[in-house]
C-alpha cells in the first residue's frame, strides 16, 4: 500500500495526478492568453474598423486592462489559499466569458475601460500567476517542467485564437466571434476543471513545520523588492516585456495596410508557433544552462527582429523577423518563474512569482499605450518599435548583472 501511494504521489509517474492538472492549465493558457494576451490586438483592429475610435484610444484601455490585472495578479496566491485552486480558476474564466462577451455589444469608449476591469479579473485567475500557483501546489520537483508544458497553451491560444477570432469575425461581425469564443470556453474548458482540479496531493508530507514556520506573505515581499538578486530579474523583463506587449498588440494594425489582414493574422500564428518550438527546444536543457544568459540572448534576438521589421517590407522578411521574435516569446513567460525556482527560498515560490508577475505587468501595460501614443504622434510606427528594441538592449544587459544563480533564501 506504501509503495503504491508513493508511486501514485511521485512527479515523475505519469500516474501522477499533476499531470492531468498540467492538462488543465495548457487548456486554461490558451484560452487565458487567446482572449486575454492575444486577443487584445484583434480588439484593436476590430474596435478600430467596427467603431472608428483611434487606436490610441483602445490601445490606452489595454494599457488600464493590464494595470487593473497586475494589481490583482499580486493576490492570486491567496485567493488561492482562500477559496482553493478550482474555485479560483473558475472564477477567473467566468469573468474572462463576461467581458469578452461584453466587448463585442460596447458602443462607446468608457464602455470598454469598464469591461476591462472585468477582463481583467478574468485574465488574474488565467494566466501566468493563477497557472504557477496552481501547479506549485502539485509539483516541487518538476514545478519547471510542469510550468514550461502547461505555458505551451499560451502559445497555442495565439496559434489558433487569433485566426479563429479574424475569421470568426470576418464570417459573423466581431460581436458574433465574442459570443462564440464564450461558447468555446465554455464548453472545453469549465468541465474539465469541475473534474479534475480536486485538493492538492501530500501537501502534509511536505512538513507542518515547515509551513508554520515559513515567512508571512508581506514580509516576503518587503524583502523581495530590496533584494538586488530579484530587482535584476524584475526590472529587466518588465521592459522585455513592455516592448514584446506592445509589439504583439499593435503587429496587426502595423502588417494590414503591408500584406493585408488575413497574412497579419499568419504573420501572428507563426510568431506564435516558433513561441511553442522556442520553449519545447528550451525545456529540454534549461536546468543545464545559464537561465539569465538565456534570458540575455532572447531579448537580444528580439531586438534583431524589431530592426528586420521596421526596415523591411519584404514579406519573406516580414515572416522570418516574426518568427525570430516568437522564438523568445515563450521564454520570456516561461524564465522568471524558472529563475524564482532555482534561486529563491521553495517556500516564497508562489509568492514571488506572483509579485514578478505583478510588477512586470503594471509596466508592461503601458506597452500598448505608448506604442499607440507615439505612434499617432510620429505618423508610424518606426519610431515607438525603435524603441521597444532599444528596450530590450537594455534588458538584455541589466539581466547579466548578477550572472550566477544562487539560492537566495527571502527573507
Amino acid at each position: 500500500m506504501d509503495a503504491t501511494s508513493h508511486k501514485i504521489n511521485d512527479e515523475t509517474s505519469i500516474r501522477y495526478d499533476g499531470w492531468r492538472i498540467v492538462g488543465v492549465c495548457f487548456v486554461l493558457a490558451t484560452f487565458g492568453w487567446a482572449l486575454g494576451f492575444y486577443g487584445q490586438s484583434v480588439y484593436l483592429a476590430e474596435l478600430q474598423r467596427v467603431h472608428g475610435w483611434p487606436a490610441s484610444t483602445i490601445a490606452t484601455a489595454t494599457t488600464f486592462f493590464y494595470l487593473v490585472g497586475a494589481l490583482l495578479v499580486a493576490f492570486v496566491s491567496e485567493a488561492m489559499r482562500a477559496l482553493g485552486p478550482r474555485n479560483t480558476l473558475l472564477a477567473g474564466v467566468a469573468m474572462l466569458g463576461i467581458a469578452t462577451f461584453l466587448l463585442g455589444q460596447i458602443t462607446a469608449p468608457w464602455q470598454l475601460y469598464a469591461v476591462n476591469v472585468l477582463l481583467a479579473f478574468g485574465w488574474a485567475g488565467t494566466s501566468l500567476g493563477a497557472i504557477t500557483n496552481t501547479l506549485g501546489l502539485w509539483f516541487d520537483k518538476k514545478r519547471g517542467m510542469a510550468i514550461s508544458l502547461a505555458l505551451n497553451g499560451a502559445s497555442f491560444g495565439g496559434i489558433v485564437g487569433v485566426p479563429l477570432m479574424v475569421a470568426a469575425s470576418s464570417a459573423f461581425g466581431f460581436a458574433g466571434a465574442t459570443v462564440a469564443a464564450v461558447g468555446a470556453m465554455a464548453l472545453l474548458l469549465v468541465p474539465v476543471i469541475v473534474l479534475f482540479v480536486g485538493h492538492p496531493p501530500h501537501r502534509a508530507s511536505m512538513g507542518d513545520a515547515a509551513t508554520a514556520n515559513a515567512p508571512s506573505s508581506t514580509r516576503i515581499r518587503a524583502e523581495a523588492m530590496r533584494d538586488v538578486a530579484f530587482l535584476t530579474v524584475t526590472i529587466p523583463f518588465a521592459l522585455g516585456l513592455f516592448a514584446q506587449v506592445g509589439f504583439i498588440v499593435h503587429l496587426i494594425s502595423f502588417l494590414d495596410p503591408a500584406i493585408g489582414r488575413e497574412r497579419a493574422a499568419a504573420a501572428v500564428s507563426l510568431m506564435t508557433i516558433m513561441a511553442v518550438l522556442g520553449r519545447v527546444l528550451f525545456s529540454t536543457v534549461i536546468d543545464r544552462l545559464n537561465q539569465r544568459l538565456a534570458s540575455a540572448l532572447s531579448f537580444l534576438s528580439q531586438a534583431v527582429a524589431l530592426a528586420i521589421v521596421i526596415n523591411t517590407r519584404s514579406e519573406p522578411l516580414v515572416f522570418f523577423a516574426c518568427a525570430l521574435f516568437g522564438f523568445s516569446v515563450g521564454n520570456l513567460i516561461t524564465l522568471p518563474a524558472l529563475i524564482v525556482q532555482r534561486e529563491f527560498d521553495p517556500r516564497s515560490f508562489g509568492i514571488l512569482v506572483s509579485l514578478i508577475t505583478s510588477v512586470t505587468q503594471v509596466t508592461y501595460a503601458f506597452g500598448p499605450g505608448i506604442v499607440g501614443w507615439l505612434r499617432d504622434i510620429s505618423g508610424s510606427y518606426a519610431v515607438p518599435f525603435y524603441s521597444c528594441m532599444a528596450l530590450q538592449v537594455v534588458a538584455a544587459v541589466m539581466i547579466m548583472v548578477r550572472g550566477r544563480a544562487a539560492k537566495t533564501p527571502l527573507p
